[in-house]
């Protein structure tokens, strides 16, 4: 790994680690007045089974984020093959139990119903990509396998964007409620973006130079 892209998952091994240490906050009273929670109403808050959803989506959703961002260490995961399936249950369960939550909660988004459409798309998407990624394995194709799990962790990563794009938001003058709508979207389509082009250069290209060497070599 060059120096360049020892820096980059430096830092988005840190912003890994550090959002996904967040909901820890919430042990605080005083943090879960001033949090997202506050910007709900007393009825939703009042729902046990609403706050069951909540704690679930970001709990699961913090133990994604901590456990997926080793996986891509290819060095690390070739050493350590079995730590590396323990680790990879324990995500895709995570992934699972995390995105279902998180349909449940994006229905009573403070963006209202543009909000609701597009955490509930990101919850969807998650949901079936982790699936996709699970049946690739269990099918032996390790690639296919590969690929669909970048696609997930980019949508685990939207944790991270959401938290980076949404203060910016406010900061320009929006309300929650505008800022939502717009991070709803905006912490996961980028994200889709950025996985689909890196797919591209490490399989696609790197599988087309290949069979063009080999095809040299054969004459």
């Amino acid at each position: 790994m060059e120096q360049k892209q020892k820096l980059l998952y430096f830092f988005f091994a840190l912003f890994c680690i550090g959002v996904g240490l967040y909901p820890l906050a919430y042990l605080s009273s005083g943090f879960r007045e001033q949090g997202v929670l506050d910007s709900k109403s007393q009825k939703l808050l009042m729902s046990n089974a609403y706050l069951a959803a909540f704690y679930l989506h970001i709990s699961s959703g913090a133990l994604a984020l901590l456990t997926g961002w080793s996986q891509f260490l290819k060095s690390w995961r070739n050493k350590h093959l079995r730590f590396h399936r323990y680790l990879g249950y324990l995500y895709v369960t995570s992934v699972f139990i995390s995105s279902i939550a998180g349909f449940i909660i994006a229905l009573f988004s403070t963006g209202g119903t543009i909000g609701a459409v597009g955490f509930g798309i990101l919850a969807v998407l998650w949901f079936i990509t982790n699936l996709l990624a699970v049946a690739n394995i269990k099918k032996g194709k390790v690639k296919e396998h590969e690929k669909w799990m970048i696609r997930n962790y980019g949508l685990t990563f939207s944790a991270v964007t959401l938290r980076i794009y949404l203060p910016i938001l406010l900061m320009i003058g929006l309300d929650i409620a505008q800022g939502l709508q717009i991070v709803a979207f905006l912490c996961w389509i980028p994200n889709i973006m950025a996985t689909e082009a890196y797919i591209q250069r490490k399989y696609v290209k790197s599988g087309i130079q290949c069979s063009t060497k080999i095809k040299v070599i054969n004459g």
